[in-house]
């Protein structure tokens, strides 16, 4: 289902800034018309071991129509969002946001878990957090106008079309070709591990114009349907059940012109940017968590009866210090994200604790539920942490590898001489393969 925000919804303004209690009160009132109450809070405040869901799994395991089912009922709740402005608080009023502070942005977000909502999708995400606030900084005035409220509402989805079977860490050396003919080009290549793209309508492609110069310089952005004749769309079975990430095959591909995401050999700018908003984890420093949260993994431990255990004290305490770090780095992040900067190094420091967290929660919770964690004795909130398991070293690869992600901090954040590389000055058909 695709769902569709008419052109002529108004949201509500005010002429000048309310106060925070104004604001909430009037938030408030709106979540109690369209959203049901909680009847013990937030999802993770009140747990309770044994009753409702338990889910700490880092990528969705459904079948493509239950998965599919999801993302409508998130869309639906975004666009919902979007006829008042809560989806985008700080966003300017041009695309749809209230243009308030932070502060306001904190206000709703607690106030929102007080409610029942939709569980959150990776494709809802890249669309929202990732493709609408690049098209914000490289697209032009009628680019912004076509697609930036559009992904920022949720209204159609976006997917990156980035990594290759050739070109993962390393993306600059990809290899999907555009070749430019009048005001059209076409692309011809393969992509791969690109979440959602069987549910997008969209999607952002990092192709080469220019394989004579230096692998940087030669890659340009577009925006493409992905209903374009040519685009081929291949689910890929993952080892923890689903089908999220898929191959995507471009051949003879028409891309127009006006779809050129930024200046022909922008696309590096361009796919730097959508990786410095995808490493920003600052949405998921509060409140329930992908892979899990302090709460799901302190009850487990006490459900097991390993609490009083000094080497699983030990291990709780440093995971807890983890988490309450994590929380504070994503809580910068999310002041200069919204606050319309374009993304920093800031975001491989949260992307890298959150990936060492979640690996650091796999080694403490394998050893507190040790057999029940691969043998499903029916047993509420044990077997299920297999998902984090098996789910969380794909997110250090994702958005940059771990080792990535130290460079950039070590180089830009530290100044630390570069990495060596010998193939920075060679133009990119001459680097060895």
């Amino acid at each position: 289902m695709r769902l569709v925000i008419a052109q002529s919804i108004t949201f509500a303004r005010m002429s000048t800034a309310p106060s925070l209690e104004e604001f909430t009160a009037e938030a408030r009132a709106w979540l109690d018309a369209n959203a049901a109450k909680r009847t013990v809070g937030s999802p993770e405040k009140d747990l309770v071991w044994g009753e409702g869901e338990f889910s700490v799994s880092v990528f969705h395991a459904l079948t493509f129509e239950q998965e599919r089912a999801l993302l409508d009922e998130v869309m639906a709740w975004t666009v919902k969002k979007a006829e008042r402005g809560y989806h985008a608080v700080t966003w300017p009023e041009e695309f749809g946001g209230l243009g308030l502070s932070t502060a306001y942005a904190r206000a709703f977000g607690k106030l929102e878990q007080e409610y029942v909502t939709p569980t959150g999708h990776e494709t809802h995400s890249v669309t929202k957090g990732l493709i609408a606030p690049t098209i914000r900084l490289f697209g032009t005035p009628a680019q912004k106008e076509q697609w930036v409220s559009r992904f920022l509402s949720t209204s159609e989805l976006c997917c990156q079309l980035f990594s290759e079977p050739g070109a993962g860490s390393d993306l600059a050396s990809l290899a999907c070709r555009v070749t430019r003919d009048g005001d059209e080009w076409i692309a011809n290549g393969q992509k791969v591990w690109s979440s959602g793209a069987q549910y997008s309508e969209w999607g952002i492609l990092i192709a080469r114009h220019d394989p004579d110069i230096a692998k940087h310089k030669g890659l340009t952005a577009f925006i493409i349907p992905m209903d374009l004749p040519g685009v081929e769309v291949r689910p890929i079975k993952q080892m923890s059940g689903g089908t999220s990430f898929n191959e995507v095959f471009l051949t003879d591909v028409r891309i127009d012109d006006s779809l050129r995401l930024g200046e022909v050999g922008d696309g590096w700018k361009v796919a730097l940017t959508v990786l410095g908003f995808e490493r920003d984890h600052s949405d998921q420093s509060g409140g329930s968590r992908v892979g899990g949260s302090w709460r799901q993994l302190i009850a487990t431990a006490q459900a097991m009866g390993v609490t009083g255990d000094p080497v699983v004290r030990q291990q709780l305490m440093r995971a807890y210090t983890h988490f309450r770090i994590e929380g504070f780095v994503n809580r910068r992040a999310a002041d200069l994200r919204r606050s319309g900067a374009a993304p920093g190094p800031e975001g491989s420091l949260g992307k890298l604790l959150w990936t060492e967290g979640m690996t650091y929660v796999s080694d403490v919770v394998s050893s507190i539920l040790g057999a029940s964690l691969v043998a499903d004795t029916g047993e509420w909130g044990t077997y299920a942490w297999g998902e984090h398991v098996l789910g969380a070293p794909g997110y250090r690869i994702a958005g940059g590898s771990d080792e990535v992600q130290r460079n950039i901090i070590g180089e830009r954040v530290l100044g630390l001489p570069p990495e060596p590389r010998v193939d920075k000055d060679l133009a990119w058909k001459d680097i060895p393969r």
